[in-house]
């Protein structure tokens, strides 16, 4: 059984930062790809970062975000900086196993004054 937890969600002011983090448990391993996903209200799910054999980011996403992986603790970051109210979303962590989508419940960030 897979589990990702994330956690480091929070209100957070415009100009500031926050790491998010996801631990994985079960059959996830370094191996498996591992992603950050956010969802807005109103809007459809969309991809933040990749971490498998090359990091990735969108074009939309490379400046400001950065994703990091601790393999020993099976846990992957979100490093998030210069946050800007449209960034205000609901991010979800994402591992890939074997063509196996898994998905966390998600942490609220919102950037707010």
């Amino acid at each position: 059984q897979v589990q990702l937890v994330e956690s480091g969600g929070g209100l957070v002011q415009p100009g500031g930062s926050l790491r998010l983090s996801c631990q994985a448990s079960g059959i996830i391993s370094s191996n498996d790809s591992m992603a950050w996903y956010r969802q807005a209200p109103g809007k459809q799910r969309e991809l933040v970062a990749i971490s498998g054999r090359k990091t990735v980011y969108p074009n939309s996403m490379k400046g400001r975000f950065a994703i990091s992986r601790d393999n020993a603790k099976n846990t992957v970051y979100l490093q998030m900086n210069n946050l800007e109210p449209e960034d205000t979303a609901v991010y979800y962590c994402n591992a890939v196993h074997y063509g196996w989508n898994y998905w966390g419940k998600g942490t609220l960030v919102t950037v707010s004054s």
